[in-house]
């Protein structure tokens, strides 16, 4: 049974606070708020409970290690059948960041991020291509992220 929370200002500040910062200490969101940190901890823990927060985590900048090609790939699927045989075989290669089951022209929607375009061709090569289930793929490669973000709260 699916059950659903109801989040109230308070849960939005804090929400927006850590989002913006997930290594806010709680005493400091909790002063932001005009609340005690017990108060502001049990709220963390009540929306990680009901699945509101999933985590929290480090982010690497793909480009300072190395990796500067980021590329976008729809899949077409020879039958949908294939889908969960296919989807196993992708989240085996680690370069794809992103897979998403979609609806229109794609069955399933990549983010690949490479060292750059000839690592690329071989992770289609060398690994895409070879995936029983795939039909074909078309490939975009990002010039430049403007815009990347969670959701405003």
């Amino acid at each position: 049974m699916l059950i659903h929370y109801e989040i109230d200002s308070l849960d939005r500040k804090i929400l927006s606070l850590i989002s913006k910062n997930a290594r806010i200490p709680f005493l400091e969101v909790a002063r932001e708020c005009n609340v005690s940190g017990a108060a502001i901890h049990q709220r963390i823990q009540r929306l990680t409970d009901f699945g509101i927060i999933t985590g929290s985590a480090f982010i690497i900048n793909p480009k300072k290690i190395g990796y500067s090609t980021y590329a976008f790939m729809g899949v077409f699927l020879e039958k949908a059948s294939y889908y969960q045989e296919v989807m196993d075989e992708l989240e085996k290669i680690p370069e794809i960041v992103e897979c998403h089951y979609t609806t229109g022209n794609y069955a399933i929607f990549l983010k690949i991020i490479t060292r750059d375009n000839d690592h690329l061709k071989e992770i289609i090569a060398d690994h895409l291509q070879l995936i029983k289930g795939i039909a074909r793929t078309e490939s975009f490669i990002s010039l430049e992220e403007r815009v990347k973000r969670q959701l405003p709260i």
